[in-house]
């Protein structure tokens, strides 16, 4: 039995469900078709320990665009995003390093390490900010195509102008972020270990690179294009955890009519004469559509739900080596009480509501990308802790509190043919441990844990290689090259498909622009 419908999203994660939300308000009748039981892709919320609840994958909110939760209604539909108040705090052998909101206090803190590094961070921070303010006016538009029409070269000249209008240093700052290595950029403005390693962490979030691998710094200013509640580059919770984002992008789409139906995996997008016609699914029944928007890998999108052969060779060729490998672990734990840092013992409990890193320098980062390289995963793992609990209480009863431990570098592919299953707990329990050096009673106030390995994250979420941005956000991966050069501007290779996901410009992370960039591009060829 065949139905009609003007527009099918396949799969209902939070950029699906943007893109879904502007097409229904823009008018277009839309169905959405979700592999999974939930909706919201990697923003969901799940109880995995009686009582204890918290995101599952993505975990905090700063890139989710003020544009998309004022276009969505977001509020009014009941987002509520809380910013943490606290900073930084980076763990080290026998210290830390504590980088609060206050500016002097984060100032007097460098100066403990380096007089020259306290002078110059106002500096430095400045610089990313206004460098990543300006690419915030590119994330918001489809790139210019390679080869494309006037059209292309309209958006081209406006990208020209947002540089333009970058002074000459910041112009220089930008190329440099674009081609230097993320250790050379921080080896050039600072000589603190403990402070280049926290903000080396940065850079290799959801990125299986080591630092001194040319154009790593660009990752330092995707991670500053955020804000929250105005504050640019602020990071922030969504109550209820990173599911509460889906649950009222979804609440706004139903308003508008969109249909959305869990359970239902696509097999195929449907062809003819070189255009979509709508979609086989898993179950036998298709569904006709003028056109397919797909919140989908791009790898997926291409070589399953397409005919590959609809690409030329040369593209075939490129997705074929389209680098997706985050090398990405994830735990959430249910606790008895909070950490007791040893060296924050009598600092009271704010710095909970920040992040925790565990990336005490440039070279232990670099000696987990090697460790993974050649074993699989880093033996002394790089973490980034938050403890949600501690301004949402609906998360844990009373007394509990639960973490989210997102952790680097871990291979999707093991050596050996040895399978994450096999090892993953043996692995978690290495995580917990390393913790453990730093709050000697972390081990013991863990009562549950969630535990996603890469494989994990490519099964539950259909991310290839677990790649939490839909692949590496390197230069040759990136703008007018994502996800394949011809094809920046949302629409695919056969007339009437077009990407939405995080594998579109400008890449991953929660932020919902791919999905509104999509939905702009269909209601602009539609007409």
């Amino acid at each position: 039995m065949k139905q009609e419908t003007d527009v099918i999203v396949i799969g209902a994660g939070h950029n699906g469900l943007t893109c879904a939300g502007y097409l229904a308000k823009a008018g277009l009748k839309v169905k959405m078709l979700e592999a999974r039981s939930v909706v919201g892709g990697a923003a969901v919320t799940e109880e995995f320990h009686p009582g204890f609840r918290n995101s599952v994958y993505s975990y905090s909110v700063s890139l989710l665009h003020p544009q998309v939760i004022t276009d969505l209604q977001l509020e009014q539909h009941g987002l509520e995003i809380m910013e943490r108040p606290a900073g930084t705090l980076s763990l080290l052998d026998n210290d830390h390093l504590l980088l609060t909101r206050d500016d002097a206090q984060a100032q007097a803190e460098i100066a403990r390490f380096s007089s020259r590094d306290a002078q110059r961070i106002a500096e430095f921070d400045n610089e990313i900010a206004e460098v990543a303010m300006a690419l915030r006016a590119l994330a918001i538009q489809a790139p210019p195509n390679f080869g494309g029409g006037w059209a292309d070269a309209w958006t081209l000249v406006k990208a020209g102008n947002v540089f333009r209008k970058l002074s000459k240093q910041h112009q220089i700052v930008l190329a440099e972020l674009m081609t230097k290595s993320l250790g050379d950029y921080l080896d050039a403005w600072f000589e603190g270990e403990a402070l280049k390693g926290v903000l080396g962490l940065e850079g290799v979030i959801g990125n299986f690179a080591e630092p001194y691998q040319a154009g790593t710094a660009y990752v330092l200013l995707h991670h500053a294009f955020g804000e929250v509640k105005g504050k640019a580059g602020a990071w922030g919770i969504a109550r209820g955890g990173m599911g509460a984002i889906s649950e009222s992008m979804a609440s706004f789409a139903r308003a508008q009519g969109v249909e959305i139906e869990t359970d239902t995996p696509v097999q195929k997008i449907i062809t003819e004469g070189g255009r979509a016609r709508g979609v086989l699914t898993a179950d036998g029944r298709e569904i006709t559509a003028k056109c397919v928007a797909a919140n989908v890998h791009p790898q997926i999108l291409l070589q399953k739900l397409l005919d590959e052969k609809m690409l030329e060779p040369p593209e075939q060729r490129r997705i074929e080596g389209y680098r997706s490998h985050s090398a990405t672990f994830r735990m959430n734990v249910a606790l008895s009480e909070l950490p007791q840092f040893t060296s924050m013992a009598g600092r009271g409990e704010e710095h909970f509501m920040g992040a925790i890193e565990v990336s005490p320098s440039l070279q232990y980062i670099q000696n987990a990308y090697y460790d993974a390289r050649q074993q699989g995963w880093a033996k002394k793992p790089v973490i980034s802790m938050q403890v949600p609990s501690t301004q949402d209480k609906s998360l844990a009863p009373e007394g509990g509190h639960v973490a989210s431990l997102f952790c680097q570098h871990f291979q999707r592919h093991l050596p050996d043919g040895r399978s994450w299953d096999e090892v993953k707990h043996e692995v978690a329990d290495m995580i917990i441990g390393t913790i453990d050096n730093y709050a000697p009673n972390f081990k013991a106030s863990v009562v549950g844990r969630q535990i996603k390995s890469p494989l994990d994250i490519e099964r539950d979420l259909n991310m290839v290689g677990g790649d939490i941005f839909h692949g590496a956000l390197h230069l040759d991966q990136f703008y007018s090259l994502r996800p394949l050069p011809g094809y920046a501007d949302y629409k695919m290779p056969v007339d009437g498909v077009y990407l939405c996901g995080s594998g579109a410009h400008p890449g991953g992370g929660v932020s919902g622009l791919p999905g509104r960039n999509a939905a702009a591009s269909i209601i602009r060829h539609s007409k």
